[in-house]
C-alpha cells in the first residue's frame, strides 16, 4: 500500500514507539497527525516532521473525532496506529490481603483497550469513505500495539496483560470485519523496549542492562526504531492481515 500522500494518525505519537513511527511514516511520505495527552512534546514534533497536533484522550470520542476530522483534512486518511498505552504494576491482592482497587484494574483496560477500540472505530469509518487505491480495494490500514505481556504476563501485570490479550483478541475478528472495505487490521506485541518509561540517568541504564540479559538474540532491548520498522511493513505490505506479530528477540518472560 502507497502511503505517498495519505494521512496517518498516530496514537501516543509524542513520544517512545509512536514518536519513532510517526518520523518513519512522514519520511516516506505520509501526513501525520500526532494524537497524544503530552502537549508540548506533540506539538513539536508535529511541527518537526511537517504534520498536526491534536491532544486527545484515546478513549474520548468527540476529541479522537477531531483527530479524524483532521487526518482528514490532510488527505485521504490511509493509517492509523495505535501506540498510546500504559501500564500500572499491581498484584491482584498485596500482602495484607487487600484487593487492588477495581478503579486501577478499569483504568488501563480503558486506556488499552477501550481506547485502541475507540480510535480504530472512528478511523475505519472514515477509511471506508475514501476512494480506493489503484489495486481497486485497498483503502487503508490499521496497526494496534500489543506486548508480549499478552502471553507472558508477570506477576503484578493483571491489568497490563488483560488490556493487552484484548487487543490480540480482538486483530482478526477486526480484519475480518473491515475485509469488506479494504482495510486491513494488525497488531505488534513488542518485547522489551528501550522507551523513556525506563527513565534516565545510572541507575536506569543499570536496569536496563539487566533486563537484556534476559533477551534470547540480539542481546539487547529493543529500540523504538525496530518497532517503527516493523510497523511500515505491516502497513503497506498489502497480504499482511489479521495477525499478531511478536517483536522481541525471542524473550519469554518469566514470571517475574
Amino acid at each position: 500500500m502507497d502511503i505517498t500522500g495519505a494521512s496517518a494518525i498516530v496514537t501516543g505519537g509524542a513520544s517512545g514507539l509512536g514518536e519513532a513511527t510517526a518520523k518513519l511514516l512522514a519520511r516516506r511520505g505520509a501526513k501525520v497527525v500526532v494524537l497524544d495527552l503530552q502537549e508540548d512534546k506533540g506539538e513539536l514534533l508535529a511541527k518537526e516532521i511537517g504534520g498536526t497536533f491534536v491532544k486527545a484522550d484515546v478513549a474520548n470520542e468527540a476529541q479522537v473525532r477531531v483527530a479524524v476530522e483532521a487526518a482528514s483534512e490532510l488527505g485521504p486518511l490511509r493509517v492509523l496506529v495505535n501506540s498510546a498505552g500504559l501500564g500500572r504494576a499491581a498484584r491482584i491482592i498485596d500482602r495484607d490481603l487487600i484487593p487492588i482497587p477495581l478503579e486501577r484494574f478499569e483504568f488501563v483496560i480503558r486506556v488499552n483497550l477501550v481506547g485502541t477500540y475507540n480510535c480504530a472505530r472512528l478511523a475505519a469509518s472514515a477509511m471506508a469513505a475514501t476512494e480506493p487505491l489503484a489495486d481497486g480495494t485497498s483503502r487503508g490500514a490499521i496497526l494496534n500495539t500489543a506486548s508480549v505481556a499478552a502471553f507472558d504476563g508477570q506477576i503484578g501485570q493483571t491489568p497490563y496483560s488483560a488490556s493487552k490479550g484484548g487487543v490480540v483478541g480482538m486483530t482478526l475478528p477486526m480484519a475480518r470485519d473491515l475485509a469488506r472495505y479494504g482495510i486491513r487490521v494488525n497488531t505488534i506485541a513488542p518485547g522489551l523496549i528501550d522507551t523513556p518509561i525506563y527513565g534516565s540517568g545510572e541507575k536506569a541504564e543499570e536496569f536496563k542492562a539487566r533486563l537484556a540479559q534476559s533477551v534470547v538474540y540480539p542481546n539487547r532491548l529493543g529500540r523504538a526504531e525496530d518497532f517503527a520498522s516493523m510497523a511500515l511493513e505491516v502497513l503497506t505490505n498489502d497480504y499482511m492481515n489479521g495477525e499478531t506479530v511478536r517483536l522481541d528477540g525471542a524473550i519469554r518472560m518469566p514470571p517475574k
